[in-house]
């Protein structure tokens, strides 16, 4: 008999999601980037299963460094952040990308992580965390170690914020440690390096579909229930059954 296999999802698994990857590279030009073209492959599952994917490019925008929403009124000159987030608070899905740079992720990743947590404050309609419903994600891609570091700070950082990360969701590639082809460079013969990864393949389709089938479930259930985590009801003296141990109440 030949190996049973999970049953096809419908061909619009992701209908009314919205996906936004950002892709931290500090190569200028996108299409260089080989972060980018291992985010592709997770987009392009996305894009098929019906979600709306906006892919941001970091390097090709000006955001200044900072933990303000506007920088432009804190001395910066300019500040396309602003504009960016228009486009990340109405998202479902968050997917960060990096490359590893001396075992870190790249300047441009912090300084994003940064300017999100600038949003932290903002609340929903139900008093939760802006940041509440959304479900993040991490790709990592690099030639030296740090893939699993990279994607802890990410996921950490997501997750503090409000974001939901749901079960592997990450995923990259790195090849052999030390100066080497990175992801998708050319090879002759063969394919591309990296393409022929069982390794990344498999964890960035897992990932991908972890982070659907997540944004899915919050979707359709309306967001994360606001009983215990409604900022401005505790503001109002609510302490949802928080009580002290007897020995420190008085």
């Amino acid at each position: 008999m030949p190996p049973s296999r999970p049953d096809d999802p419908t061909p619009q698994a992701a209908a009314e999601l919205q996906a936004v990857f950002i892709n931290t590279s500090l190569e200028r030009d996108g299409t260089k980037s080989h972060t980018a073209k291992l985010m592709a492959m997770a987009e392009t599952i996305m894009s098929r299963a019906g979600a709306a994917v906006t892919h941001i490019h970091l390097a090709n925008h000006d955001m200044p460094n900072g933990v303000h929403a506007d920088m432009r009124a804190h001395g910066a000159d300019n500040d396309d952040w602003p504009r960016l987030w228009d486009k990340v608070k109405e998202a479902d899905i968050l997917v960060i990308g990096t490359p590893i740079w001396l075992g870190q992720e790249s300047s441009l990743c912090r300084s994003l992580v940064e300017r999100l947590y600038a949003m932290s404050g903002m609340l929903n309609e139900k008093g939760q965390s802006i940041f509440y419903g959304m479900v993040g994600g991490a790709m990592i891609t690099g030639n030296e170690d740090g893939l699993k570091h990279c994607a802890s700070n990410i996921l950490f950082a997501l997750q503090h914020l409000g974001c939901t990360v749901p079960p592997q969701a990450d995923c990259g590639w790195i090849g052999e440690v030390g100066p080497g082809p990175s992801f998708a460079d050319p090879q002759n013969p063969g394919p591309a390096t990296g393409f022929d990864s069982d390794f990344a393949q498999r964890n960035t389709a897992i990932m991908t579909w972890n982070l659907i089938h997540m944004a899915r479930i919050l979707k359709d259930a309306g967001g994360l229930p606001r009983y215990g985590n409604d900022r401005n009801a505790w503001s109002d003296g609510a302490r949802f059954g928080l009580t002290l141990p007897e020995a420190l109440a008085h």
